[in-house]
């Protein structure tokens, strides 16, 4: 059973320009395998994210250092990035360039809140019901925990949110009394 737990948000933000480069990253025709380690390689390497981006080191030595490191397949892609001073969005590109391989692979990526881990059965309901919902063939579901749902969960998929948490059922019950 796939399931992954985070207590924390990561955040989505990604400049245009990512994106724009991503989706270019993508039609090269580049292996994910290669972005993937490259992106490793970019994220462990230590030093290298500020040998990249330092502009009193020569274009030379950072192509040298580009050379050396990074796998053959994205080592063009890399130069470019860096001849066009975008090297500091380099993080975000990889971050856009999965998200724009998981559209075009047709995976959704959802949230679901809960106080304690639905079992398989469940999570799998939860999965078929997002794969049926978005057009998907996959659903990647990260869960949560929050105790001060009360019980029940909430799903959260693109920019739905699905609340059956008891917490909220609470809320809109206050809300239809005060109403009236």
């Amino acid at each position: 059973m796939l399931m992954k737990t985070k207590t924390e948000s990561e955040s989505k933000y990604c400049p245009q320009a990512a994106v724009k480069y991503a989706r270019v990253l993508f039609e090269l025709g580049i292996p994910r395998n290669a972005v993937e380690r490259a992106e490793k390689i970019y994220m462990e390497v230590p030093g290298i994210q500020e040998i990249l981006a330092n502009p009193v080191i020569p274009e030379k030595q950072k192509f040298n250092a580009i050379e050396r490191i990074f796998p053959e397949e994205i080592k063009r892609f890399l130069k470019v990035v860096l001849r066009y001073q975008r090297i500091h969005l380099l993080g975000n590109i990889f971050n856009a360039y999965r998200s724009y391989c998981d559209s075009q692979d047709k995976i959704l990526h959802a949230v679901l809140v809960c106080v304690d881990p639905p079992n398989e059965v469940q999570f799998n309901k939860i999965k078929e019901f997002l794969c049926e919902k978005y057009d998907a063939a996959e659903a990647d579901i990260e869960i949560r925990t929050d105790e001060t749902l009360l019980g029940g969960f909430v799903l959260k998929a693109g920019s739905d949110e699905y609340d059956w948490s008891l917490k909220g059922r609470l809320r809109r019950l206050e809300q239809k009394l005060t109403w009236r």
